[in-house]
């Protein structure tokens, strides 16, 4: 976590005096996992380049037909012209965009493998937004519980992160039931064209089913929907067989946190099969590398032409 501190300045009636405000600027630990991130971009471009075309490709050049090619991209208007068979090469499609909605209600609070939810969800926008940017797709961004916190759009690619970082650095968890109704009302009003649109939440089966679920079919039917959460791995390891020597040292209290771990981990498997038919993909993967799951789902989303 770092600080900065912004200097501000209220008027009075006799002196304007400079204020300090606190910003907590998030630390953007997954950085780490960007190499790895553009190298596999850079497959991605280089795949498509040389396959035929598919939902979500766009034209790039042409060159002769080799063995393996898809014949339904040959060219027989350039080929007549020449004494060898051409084939169209397409790319993935540019200026696509990619919608991140973080959810600053009271779930966003709660400490998964140690760090809060919230920044989690923060650290995996920067990185999916560093990845999407030298895609050259466009990132937006909208943290919202009660109320919107804070947004990002419009945004210039080369500017994005010190975009995300300056309005990450207002926000925190507050103690509040989040409002999808109005998050899903804003993505749809600031959203006209297709995009992806990246649902930081928690899987709380109550909040999802009672909240999200009854507008989620107007999200779905206008963009691509991906829910991304940090699991917690101390439920998985509660969850695990009691060993002899568990159940010697902890007894019936044993027992029981593992009962507990199978039922919550039984909601989770519950609500997220509720949302896959619902038409919404989902990413729940340990917090350590969660950032790198949520960019993965992108550049597999795109590698299937499905942005």
């Amino acid at each position: 976590m770092r600080l900065a501190f912004r200097q501000t300045r209220r008027k009075t009636a006799r002196r304007i005096t400079p204020q300090w405000t606190l910003l907590v600027l998030p630390p953007f630990t997954s950085r780490k996992f960007l190499p790895e991130k553009l190298s596999k971009l850079r497959q991605l471009e280089g795949k498509l380049a040389v396959r035929g075309r598919g939902q979500g490709t766009e034209f790039d050049s042409l060159r002769e037909y080799v063995d393996g090619d898809d014949v339904r991209s040959i060219d027989w208007r350039a080929t007549a012209r020449r004494d060898t068979v051409v084939v169209r090469t397409w790319r993935p499609e540019r200026d696509r965009k990619v919608v991140c909605v973080v959810d600053t209600g009271r779930t966003s609070a709660v400490r998964v493998a140690d760090i809060p939810r919230l920044d989690a969800a923060l650290d995996a926008c920067l990185l999916l937004g560093a990845v999407a940017a030298r895609a050259d797709d466009r990132v937006d961004m909208f943290a919202v519980d009660t109320d919107v916190q804070s947004r990002v759009t419009g945004a210039h690619r080369a500017n994005i992160l010190p975009s995300l970082v300056q309005a990450m650095a207002r926000l925190f968890p507050r103690l509040v039931e989040t409002d999808f109704s109005l998050m899903v009302s804003e993505v749809l009003r600031a959203e006209r064209k297709r995009s992806l649109v990246v649902l930081f939440t928690a899987l709380e089966p109550a909040a999802l089913e009672h909240g999200l679920l009854p507008v989620l079919g107007a999200l779905t039917a206008r963009h691509t929907v991906v829910l991304a959460t940090p699991s917690d791995p101390t439920v998985a390891a509660m969850a695990a067989p009691i060993t002899p020597g568990d159940q010697r040292k902890r007894g019936s209290e044993a027992v029981y946190a593992r009962a507990a771990a199978e039922r919550a981990l039984g909601d989770r498997r519950r609500i997220i099969a509720t949302m896959r038919r619902a038409g919404v993909e989902v990413v729940d993967a340990p917090a350590d590398i969660f950032a790198s799951k949520v960019a993965d789902a992108y550049l597999e989303l795109k590698a299937a032409g499905l942005l």
